[in-house]
């Protein structure tokens, strides 16, 4: 996906528990180490709203959304 290494590092999820996400580049998703929430990258930007958040264990290319 090409997300910068440094930005990674401080984005968390928006949930309470604000987790470290992990790079899900075949659903191009960032994946919440707690809550399992997926969120979508569109154009390079990491979509970080809980409304987009694909659930844990969702399926589906959220780019298409």
């Amino acid at each position: 996906m090409g997300l910068d290494p440094l930005l990674l590092e401080i984005l968390a999820c928006p949930c309470s528990d604000h987790g470290e996400l992990d790079v899900d580049g075949e659903r191009r998703l960032l994946v919440c180490r707690i809550c399992g929430r997926g969120f979508p990258v569109r154009d390079g930007i990491p979509v970080m709203l809980l409304d987009e958040a694909v659930p844990p264990g969702g399926s589906g290319d959220a780019a298409a959304r």
